[in-house]
């Protein structure tokens, strides 16, 4: 028994060469520390957004700015609300879901995991491109699925769920994707959501591409590989929805909040429709009216 009580505390310790802190004792990227952390965080990807969305808090404070990793918080309803800038793609987004769950999971002074686990609400606000041309621009759309085409969560032992793994064998037998790509993966927003936004935001399936161009079937002077790619995803179908839109972050947020026990949604605002070639340059508006939205919406659960 001894030798097994040995193991467990030696497994569950997290050496300085993984789990780093800055000498002040922040967590290393987010410069955060635990007591900053509330139960709900808005994120977005721009650090200008953050006060955007900041403003429409009561009593809102600056917490720290490092890189691209820009946080406020305040309260909304009452509820304390973080809001906290994750920068582009799912690679910041790795970087930011593991340190959010360290900061609340993991005492940092004894540099081991906590018996009582705290599941955060994590909501993404972001802008979008749409792949289906009766998507009009300066619509929200939830995303209810995102498809990862980074191959981030590849990285990672995934729990079992027969859901994800029936719209896996679909991506794989619909989307004909080259296999030098990789193989596609799915994962699915907090179910305590899917109730949420009826009245004002579509619903659809999200795609988390690992570029702004190429991956999102842009083309400017370098050529694309893969020319049929959008096509092939726009005409996807699972459980009467369709791909809707590329962003570049929602799967990694997805299938990392289902690996450590947290509820993740995105919520985009449609700025391009990428079918019907518009753009909507100046959406400020639109984002603040979105973002009241669900501010409103997440702080009634």
């Amino acid at each position: 028994m001894l030798t097994l009580v040995l193991k467990f505390n030696k497994m569950s310790h997290f050496p300085p060469s993984e789990l780093i802190l800055n000498p002040d004792g922040s967590i290393l990227h987010l410069k955060l520390y635990p007591d900053q952390v509330p139960d709900t965080a808005i994120l977005v990807g721009d650090p200008g957004r953050v006060e955007l969305v900041a403003g429409l808090l009561d009593h809102p404070e600056n917490l720290s700015f490092n890189r691209e990793f820009k946080s406020m918080a305040g309260y909304y309803n009452g509820r304390r609300i973080l809001v906290l800038s994750t920068g582009i793609g799912s690679d910041n987004m790795d970087i930011v879901v593991n340190e959010l769950d360290a900061l609340v999971n993991i005492d940092l002074n004894l540099r081991t995991e906590k018996r009582a686990k705290r599941s955060l609400r994590l909501i993404r606000l972001g802008t979008s491109g749409a792949l289906q041309p009766d998507i009009q621009v300066g619509t929200g759309l939830a995303a209810a699925w995102s498809v990862g085409l980074d191959g981030l969560m590849h990285y990672y032992i995934r729990p079992g769920d027969p859901e994800r793994q029936l719209f896996e064998s679909e991506l794989e037998r619909q989307v004909s994707g080259p296999q030098r790509l990789g193989s596609l993966y799915g994962a699915q927003c907090g179910q305590e959501y899917l109730s949420l936004f009826k009245d004002d935001c579509l619903w659809g399936i999200t795609v988390a591409a690992h570029g702004f161009y190429g991956p999102q079937g842009r083309k400017l002077r370098a050529s694309l590989a893969y020319p049929e790619m959008n096509s092939s995803l726009a005409a996807f179908r699972f459980r009467n929805m369709s791909i809707s839109n590329f962003e570049m972050e929602s799967s990694a947020l997805y299938g990392l909040s289902e690996i450590l026990g947290h509820s993740a949604l995105t919520v985009c605002l449609i700025i391009a429709n990428r079918v019907r070639k518009e753009y909507i340059g100046d959406y400020k508006e639109p984002m603040r009216h979105l973002a009241q939205i669900i501010l409103e919406q997440v702080t009634t659960l």
